[in-house]
C-alpha cells in the first residue's frame, strides 16, 4: 500500500502547467495575427458531430452540461471549444473511440437510447475509475444484462429533422433466480424525406446482453450491438447559391432521375461489436473487470465522379451566375433567372450523366494488363463512388479496483487494441455505361506518353472496372494501441483528492494494396512504422468547506500520439508520413466553486487549455497545377480558456429557474509552418510561415447563453420554455490568406488587403424553445409518458451558426470563391410517447 501511495505522489509531483507566451514579434506589415484552419465539406459532412455532443452529455445532472447538449447543441458549440477526440468514451469500461480519428461516433449506437441510458459522467477534467481520460473528459455507459431491471418499453416519436418517424423498444429479465439477466433492445428511425430537401434517413439498431451469475464472485457477461443506417446527406453552400435558390437549406447533391429526387452522398453505415467480460469479486475490497471485443463493419459514403470535361456540381464556382464567363450563351442575368426559377437547373442532372455515358464509345487498349487485349463499350464518364472506410478492431480490456483503507481507493487500467481499417473506392454505379477506367485523371492531364505515369494500380494497369470493382486507392491502416493507467483517490471530512498517470504507446504504418504509377516504389506493401510513446498526468482537490459551498480544483498534462488521419501526406496514394511528426502536447487547469442547497444548485468554473504541436493536414484540387496539393501543417498550438456557469434556483414548489453561460476565447497561438505539396510528383511546391496566432477558433459559437424556467406538479405534468442566445462565432480561415505571400504584392492601403486578412465574425442569434409533458401511473404496474417539445419556436432560418472559408481564393476578387455557410434549421418539433411496464 505504501508503494501505491508513493507512485502517486510522484506522478502528482511531476504535473506541469505551461503559461501562455507572449508573441515578440511585432505588428509589422500587419501579419502577425494572421490565423489558419480550414473546414471542408466533408468535414462538416461528418453530421455525427452534434451526436457527439448530445449523447455526452445527455445524462448529466449539471445544469450547464445538460444545457450545453440539449440546447446549445444544435449550433455545434463545444464544451470549453473541444475537439470530440479529447473526450474518452467507454461501453462497460472499453473505449470505442475510433482508433483512427480518435473521435467517438455515437451513430454507431444511434438509437439504442434505452439500452445506453445508465451513465457515469466525468466532464472534464477529473476522476474516473474506468480511464485515464482526456481533457473533455470520461463518459462510460453501462449495459451489462444485470444492470437493467426487469421490464418492457415500447416508445413511438414523431418529429420533422433528420427523420420523420422512431420506434424502440426495450425488454429486459432484471437477474433470475437462476443466475442468468438478459436484454434486448431495438430501433428504426425513417424519413422519405429530412428537414432539408433531397435528403433522407433509413436507420436501424439493435442491442443483445446475457449474463450468468456463476456465484458470489463470476460472472460471465456478452454484449453485442450495431446500428445499420443509410441517410442522404446534405451539404453546405455559399449565400449566393442560398439567395438564389430561396432558402438557407439549398442542398447541391440531389438532383432529379426520371422525375424522382436522387441524392449523390449517400452515407451507409455498419459497425457493430462484440463484447465478452468476465467480473470477478476477488474479496470484498477488491474486482476485476476483463473484456475481450471486436469491432467489424462497413462504413462509407458515395459521391458523383467524373472522368473528363467540365465539374457537373451545379453550386461549382463557374456554374455560378456571378461567374464573369458566358455559359452556354446564358448572361448573367439569365443564369439567376434560371438558378431562381428552374429547380432543375440548381440541382444535378442524372438524366443528362446517363444520357451522355450511353453514347460515349470507347476503347482500351492493352486492358487489365494484358498485351493486345482491348475493350469496347461505353466509357461511363460519370458515376457514383462509394468511398469505403471498413473497420476491423480486436481487443483486450482489463479493470482493476481495490480499496485500500475507509480513506483511498486504488483503480488501475489496462488496454491492448489492434486495429486495421481497410479504405478503397467502389464503383456504385455507372449510370447507363459499361465501363469505367482505372487510371489518375489528374496525372493523364500531365503527361499522356507514360502509361504507367497514369495507372493507379500497376500490378493491374488500364483496368476496366465495373460494379462493385475496388478503384482509385486502395489500403490498410494499421494501428496498435497499448495505454496503461493508475489512479488513486483519497477522501477524507473536509478535503477530497486523485492522483493519476497514464503510459501509452502507439504503433502505426500503411498496407498499400495498389502499385501507384506515379509513387511505384513508395506505394505498395507495408510501409516504415512509426511508433510514438505518450504519457498523461493528472490531479484534483476538493475542498468541503460546508455542506453546501465547495472549491474544486484539477490540473492535466498530456502527450498524446498523432492520429493516423493526419500523419501521412496523401495516404491513398503513397507512405510518405509528414517531416517532424511529433506528440501533441495538452496542459489544462480548472478551478469551480460549487454551492447546494435544497433550493439552490450552482457552479461557477474558470478554465484554462493550452494545445501545442497539433498537425493539420488538408488536400484540394489545384486548377492550375491540374493536380491535388496538400497543405500539411505542423506545430499548431491553441489556448482555450473562459467561463462556466450555471444556476437552478427552486422558487417554489412548482417552477424552477435555471442560468447557464458559457464563455469562451479559442485562439490560435503559433506561427506553424506550412509546407505545399504537388500530389502528382511529391515535390514541395512551397513552405510557409503561417501567421495564425491571436486568431479565433472558428466554425461554432464561443458563447452561449440560456435562460430558463421549469414548471413540475404533483400530478405529473412538466413545462418549460428556454431563452438562448448565442455569440462570438467565426469563421475557420483558409491559411493561405493569411501568410506573407499572400499580401507580399498590395501596399499598406490597398483596400483588398485587409479583406484577404481579416476573419469574419459571424452575427449573434436569439432562439426560444419550448417543452411539454405529462406522465401517468397506473395500478403501480403499467406507465405511460408523453412530451412534446418544440426547437426553435420563433422558426429562426438566418442564422449562421459556422462556417469556413473555402481553400482556393482570388486576391483581386474575394467572392468568386466566397465562404460557405452552415444555418440552424427553423422550427423542429418533437413528439414522444412510451410504455413501460
Amino acid at each position: 500500500m505504501k508503494v501505491i501511495y508513493l507512485l502517486t505522489l510522484i506522478l502528482l509531483s511531476g504535473l506541469v502547467v505551461k503559461a501562455q507566451e507572449p508573441d515578440s514579434l511585432k505588428l509589422e506589415q500587419q501579419q502577425d495575427n494572421l490565423p489558419q484552419i480550414t473546414v471542408f465539406a466533408e468535414d462538416l459532412e461528418a453530421d455525427n458531430q452534434a451526436q457527439e455532443i448530445s449523447g455526452l452529455l445527455q445524462s448529466s445532472s449539471d445544469i450547464y452540461v445538460s444545457t450545453a447538449g440539449y440546447t446549445f447543441g444544435q449550433t455545434r458549440y463545444r464544451i470549453r471549444g473541444y475537439d470530440s477526440e479529447n473526450t474518452t468514451v467507454l461501453i462497460n469500461g472499453v473505449p470505442v473511440n475510433d482508433r483512427e480519428t480518435g473521435r467517438a461516433y455515437w451513430s454507431s449506437w444511434g438509437g439504442l437510447n434505452d439500452a445506453t441510458r445508465n451513465k457515469t459522467i466525468e466532464t472534464g477534467i477529473g476522476a474516473s475509475s474506468e480511464a485515464f481520460g482526456g481533457v473533455g473528459g470520461v463518459t462510460n455507459m453501462i449495459t451489462r444484462a444485470s444492470s437493467f431491471r426487469k421490464q418492457t418499453k415500447l416508445t413511438y416519436s414523431m418529429t420533422n429533422r433528420s427523420y420523420r418517424n422512431r420506434v424502440m423498444f426495450l425488454y429486459s429479465t432484471g437477474e433470475m433466480k437462476n443466475g442468468w439477466s438478459f436484454a434486448a433492445s431495438g430501433s428504426r428511425r425513417w424519413a422519405e424525406e429530412g428537414y432539408v430537401e433531397g435528403t433522407f434517413y433509413d436507420a436501424w439498431s439493435y442491442f443483445v446482453a446475457a449474463e450468468k451469475k456463476i456465484n458470489s464472485r463470476h460472472s460471465i457477461g456478452l454484449i453485442g450491438y450495431g446500428a445499420p443506417n443509410r441517410r442522404g446527406r446534405n451539404g453546405v453552400a455559399t449565400q449566393e447559391a442560398y439567395d438564389l435558390a430561396g432558402t438557407n437549406y439549398y442542398n447541391a447533391y440531389w438532383g432529379f432521375q426520371n422525375g424522382e429526387k436522387r441524392n449523390s452522398r449517400v452515407a451507409n453505415y455498419h459497425q457493430p461489436m462484440i463484447m465478452l467480460s468476465h467480473y470477478w469479486k476477488m474479496d470484498d475490497k477488491s474486482q476485476l473487470t476483463s473484456t475481450l471485443y471486436y469491432t467489424f463493419g462497413r462504413g462509407g459514403s458515395t459521391a458523383l465522379d467524373w472522368y473528363t470535361g467540365n465539374d457537373p456540381r451545379p453550386d461549382y464556382y463557374k456554374n455560378m451566375p456571378s461567374d464573369d464567363r458566358d455559359f452556354n450563351g446564358y448572361s448573367y442575368v439569365e443564369r439567376a433567372e434560371r438558378w431562381e426559377n428552374d429547380e432543375t437547373f440548381r440541382q444535378l442532372d442524372f438524366d443528362y450523366f446517363y444520357f451522355y455515358n450511353r453514347k460515349n464509345l470507347f476503347t482500351i487498349n492493352n486492358a487489365d494488363g494484358v498485351q493486345g487485349k482491348t475493350i469496347t463499350g461505353n466509357l461511363s464518364n460519370y458515376i457514383i463512388e462509394d468511398r469505403r472506410n471498413d473497420r476491423k478492431n480486436f481487443g483486450f480490456d482489463a479493470n482493476y479496483k481495490r480499496e485500500l483503507n475507509e480513506h483511498a481507493v486504488f483503480s488501475s487500467g489496462l488496454n491492448l487494441s489492434w486495429f486495421k481499417s481497410d479504405q478503397f473506392k467502389l464503383v456504385e454505379d455507372l449510370m447507363g455505361g459499361d465501363f469505367y477506367l482505372n487510371v489518375d485523371k489528374y496525372a493523364e492531364r500531365d503527361d499522356f506518353e507514360d502509361t504507367d505515369y497514369i495507372q493507379n494500380d500497376l500490378n493491374n494497369p488500364n483496368q476496366a472496372v465495373r460494379e462493385g470493382d475496388i478503384f482509385g486507392y486502395n489500403y490498410t491502416g494499421n494501428i496498435n494501441d497499448y495505454t496503461f493507467f493508475a489512479q488513486t483517490d483519497f477522501t477524507y471530512p473536509k478535503y477530497d483528492f486523485y492522483v493519476g498517470g497514464q503510459l501509452a504507446y502507439n504503433e502505426f504504418w500503411r498496407t498499400g494494396h495498389m502499385r501507384n504509377g506515379k509513387f511505384p516504389d513508395n506505394s505498395y506493401g507495408d510501409s516504415e512504422k512509426q511508433n510514438f510513446f505518450g504519457f498523461g498526468l493528472k490531479g484534483g482537490v476538493t475542498w468541503k468547506i460546508t455542506g453546501r459551498h465547495f472549491i474544486e480544483a484539477n490540473v492535466l498534462y498530456q502527450s498524446k500520439a498523432p492520429n493516423f488521419r493526419n500523419s501521412y501526406v496523401s495516404p491513398r496514394t503513397r507512405n510518405q508520413v509528414l517531416d517532424n511528426l511529433t506528440n501533441e502536447k495538452i496542459s489544462s487547469g480548472d478551478i469551480s466553486y460549487i454551492y447546494r442547497s435544497p433550493y439552490i444548485k450552482g457552479r461557477l468554473t474558470g478554465f484554462y487549455t493550452r494545445f501545442e504541436d497539433q498537425v493539420y493536414l488538408r488536400q484540394l484540387y489545384h486548377e492550375t497545377l491540374r493536380s491535388f496539393v496538400n497543405y500539411q501543417m505542423t506545430g499548431v498550438d491553441k489556448v482555450h480558456y473562459g467561463t462556466e456557469l450555471g444556476i437552478e434556483a427552486k422558487v417554489s414548489q412548482e417552477f424552477t429557474l435555471t442560468g447557464v453561460l458559457g464563455a469562451g476565447n479559442y485562439i490560435y497561438d503559433s506561427r506553424p509552418t506550412t509546407t505545399v505539396s504537388v500530389d502528382n510528383y511529391a515535390r514541395v511546391l512551397d513552405s510557409r510561415t503561417i501567421y495564425l496566432k491571436n486568431y479565433k477558433v472558428g466554425g461554432f459559437p464561443q458563447t452561449a447563453m440560456s435562460g430558463g424556467i421549469k414548471y413540475f406538479s404533483s400530478s405529473y405534468i412538466y413545462a418549460g420554455v428556454n431563452f438562448n442566445y448565442y455569440d462570438n462565432i467565426y469563421l475557420d480561415l483558409n491559411p493561405d490568406r493569411r501568410s506573407a505571400e499572400a499580401v507580399q504584392n498590395y501596399a499598406a492601403d490597398y483596400p483588398y488587403r485587409d479583406e484577404i486578412l481579416e476573419q469574419e465574425r459571424l452575427d449573434p442569434a436569439f432562439t426560444i424553445d419550448a417543452y411539454v409533458g405529462k406522465s401517468w401511473r397506473i395500478d403501480y404496474t403499467y406507465y405511460i409518458s408523453l412530451n412534446f417539445s418544440i426547437s426553435n419556436l420563433m422558426d429562426v432560418q438566418d442564422f449562421a451558426f459556422g462556417g469556413f472559408e473555402q481553400f482556393r481564393y482570388d486576391p483581386f476578387d474575394l467572392d468568386k470563391f466566397a465562404p460557405k455557410y452552415f444555418y440552424l434549421y427553423g422550427r423542429q418539433f418533437y413528439l414522444n410517447l412510451n410504455f413501460r411496464f
